[in-house]
């Protein structure tokens, strides 16, 4: 019994594995996909309610799980430095409104945390998986330029040094564009 129960879990993590290796991704340069989703608060957010303003678009699989936490931990630690960039952080995953509510007062996050019940949204951002009744976010996050173009893209971003290597490529992004202007 102990070995079909081994045998189980060797099969489900190397599906896994095939899984992930075989993802899709939204190329460089091209336009972000569009949503219109609530956030915490039950206000509506946009794509073009960003427009003129860095985007760093962050999906994560679950409210209040140790790497969803760091991560966002570590947006809300670097939104200052962020913000003086001129950038705006989204965090998107498939919970609901109101988990995102307590998770952002918890931990007292002062930017949007946005509800994809559906998972439509991190399916057009190819960072959505669903497994028959379960869906989830994938950790894949997005930086979005000024006129809504996609910048750069971290796949199964790193909780503990998302934001950091966000803020590092903004500043490395702002620079080359102020060097080269055309």
């Amino acid at each position: 019994m102990q070995w079909l129960v081994v045998l189980l879990f060797i099969s489900i993590a190397l599906w896994f594995w095939f899984f992930y290796r075989q993802q899709k991704s939204l190329p460089l340069h091209q336009a972000a996909p569009d949503f219109n989703l609530t956030d915490q608060f039950g206000k509506m957010h946009t794509l073009e309610d960003f427009r003129g303003k860095w985007l760093a678009l962050y999906f994560y699989p679950k409210d209040d799980t140790p790497g969803c936490t760091k991560q966002a931990c570590g947006f809300r630690d670097e939104l200052q430095e962020l913000t003086d960039l001129g950038a705006q952080v989204i965090g998107i995953s498939v919970d609901d409104s109101n988990s995102h509510a307590h998770f952002a007062q918890k931990f007292q996050l002062q930017f949007p945390l946005l509800a994809d019940t559906t998972g439509a949204v991190a399916k057009h951002y190819h960072s959505l998986i669903h497994l028959g009744i379960i869906k989830f976010a994938r950790r894949n996050t997005f930086l979005i330029d000024p006129q809504g173009k996609i910048a750069r893209i971290y796949h199964s971003a790193s909780a503990a040094r998302n934001a950091n290597e966000l803020k590092n490529d903004l500043l490395n992004l702002q620079a080359v564009i102020k060097n080269n202007p055309h």
